[in-house]
């Protein structure tokens, strides 16, 4: 568990709100650096500030016990093209049209990112490894590309320890990036991790990492509990030690520039797991994410847990914020999320802002194959470890559809695991969990049950704190205009998803004219009926 590293820091920052487009020289010196560290498929639990044992990550938790370490932060939608879209608009992904879909296509003139705000006053904004992808950034009216992120620093190659880990040097790209500003400019940084994302090197974790598979103390219930199971999750585990040593690299070379004091570090997943029922669905070890902030000039009484629920479209009003810049001035949709800079200023643990005790999540259409390019809409809330979901179209198949390969689901071992449990009657429930058919309702008691198997929804017991929930979730989506409950989501379905192959691919695929795809697997095609 994380260590109590008690460093007591009064801030006294000013923050006020400024106008557009300032100079580097216009800059106030209380204005923060930013580095934002994602890594891409990891839940929350496999750090080792969360209890975990089996993967080592001692710059995150490190960066925890100096800074705060916050236990209940949720992505709105667990994939990485919808997720990254809140994190960098502050709005949640139902909000925004077609980024609410996986393959997210910017429209221009309506969602600016915090990174393209910051550019514009005064901030050296750039970016290394995995960005907003996947989708289009939209185009100009000068005719060039967005830049979502401001300039790009991939340049710096090194050889991967493993096959299918990036061969980009984030560290040295971070270097090359700090080299660039002006002296004296603060700056804003995204690290984005290509790791843990799929494919792995099956063994990895094993042959490189030196792991044993009785040094993962529990396989999730939704598993079966196996050697290839188990290797696959030890080579997950291998990917995030990668992230976090290029953190730590990171970090040292503020320490070393004497920048770190006034640089605020937030660290991060963008969706859990690349395993079944975990990334792309929407239960608790979907949307739970790892988050951690440091920031030594500014954290009151660092070495907090932080037990508020948090939510992504809170980072860019935090960040914006801070950096005294006003996020809305530009014409662009307002901002829904909240600025965590209250409890980054409190001196206080656990609970501390009674107005955060829920965090609403949902999801449209997250992959391709389903018959007619239909996703499968959900929208949940979190509240006192309880997880509320409602599935609106339950004819369809939540992990993409059996005839395609359950699309939604990254080819692994774990995920052929789960597919073979369909033909075996004490092995089925494992089918049933990871791709069967749901109920309109699902409500779960996460405290008890984190792994979100025991659906209570029709439990007397819980009647009441379910209506409570369900009232309060259609109510703030309604105040959010979601189009899901106008009548209209059913829109989210008929946006252009994709490059050409993408398209109609189910029907191509029957008719034998799909092109091939690289994340395609014939192997998990199952019939729609037993």
């Amino acid at each position: 568990m994380i260590r109590n590293i008690f460093l007591t820091t009064l801030a006294t920052v000013t923050l006020l709100a400024s106008s557009s487009h300032l100079q580097a020289d216009d800059l106030s010196p209380s204005r923060p650096n930013i580095l934002f560290a994602i890594a891409d498929d990891a839940s929350w639990k496999h750090f080792g500030a969360y209890g975990a044992t089996w993967i080592d990550t001692p710059h995150f938790d490190q960066l925890a016990s100096n800074g705060l370490l916050f236990t209940k932060a949720y992505t709105p939608n667990a994939k990485c093209g919808p997720s990254r879209t809140a994190l960098l608009t502050g709005r949640n992904s139902w909000q925004l049209e077609e980024l609410a879909n996986h393959w997210v296509d910017y429209p221009v003139g309506k969602y600016q990112t915090y990174h393209e705000t910051l550019d514009k006053n005064g901030y050296h904004v750039g970016y290394t490894g995995k960005g907003w992808s996947p989708g289009d950034p939209g185009t100009l009216p000068n005719g060039k590309k967005r830049a979502l992120l401001a300039k790009t620093y991939n340049q710096a190659k090194l050889n991967p320890p493993a096959e299918y880990i990036s061969n980009i040097d984030y560290t040295e790209n971070f270097r090359n990036f700090l080299a660039d500003r002006q002296a004296g400019q603060p700056f804003c940084f995204w690290y984005g991790s290509n790791e843990p994302h799929r494919a792995y090197e099956y063994g990895a974790g094993i042959k490189y990492g030196n792991k044993q598979l009785s040094d993962i103390p529990k396989v999730p219930e939704f598993w079966p509990d196996t050697e290839e199971v188990r290797t696959d999750m030890l080579d997950y585990a291998y990917e995030i030690e990668w992230f976090d040593k290029h953190l730590g690299n990171m970090i040292e070379i503020l320490r070393e520039t004497g920048e770190l004091d006034n640089t605020l570090i937030i660290v991060t997943s963008d969706n859990g797991m690349p395993f079944p029922r975990v990334k792309g669905q929407e239960y608790e070890y979907s949307n739970h994410m790892p988050f951690a902030i440091m920031w030594p000039n500014g954290i009151t009484r660092p070495g907090r847990i932080i037990d508020d629920y948090v939510s992504f479209i809170d980072v860019a009003p935090t960040i914006l914020e801070l950096a005294q810049v006003d996020g809305e001035a530009e014409g662009m949709a307002p901002i829904t999320g909240k600025s965590l800079t209250s409890l980054l200023y409190s001196d206080r643990s656990g609970r501390i802002d009674p107005a955060r005790n829920y965090a609403l999540i949902g999801k449209e259409r997250h992959d391709i194959g389903r018959p007619n390019d239909t996703g499968y809409p959900i929208r949940g809330i979190f509240k006192d470890d309880f997880l509320l979901l409602q599935n609106f179209k339950t004819e369809r198949w939540p992990a993409g559809h059996p005839q395609t390969g359950y699309m939604n689901i990254d080819k692994s071992p774990t995920k052929t695991a789960v597919l073979e449990a369909r033909y075996q009657p004490d092995q089925r429930l494992y089918w049933q969990w990871n791709v069967g058919k749901r109920p309109e309702l699902e409500f779960y008691d996460v405290a008890n049950d984190e792994a979100c198997i025991h659906n209570l929804a029709n439990s007397p017991v819980y009647q009441e704190r379910i209506k409570e929930m369900h009232a309060l979730m259609l109510a703030e989506l309604e105040k959010q205009n979601d189009p899901r409950l106008a009548g209209k989501g059913d829109s989210f379905d008929q946006y252009e998803f994709g490059r050409d192959g993408m398209i109609n691919f189910f029907n191509k695929l029957m008719n034998g004219t799909q092109e091939d795809m690289g994340w395609y697997n014939p192997a998990d095609v199952q019939p729609e009926e037993d």
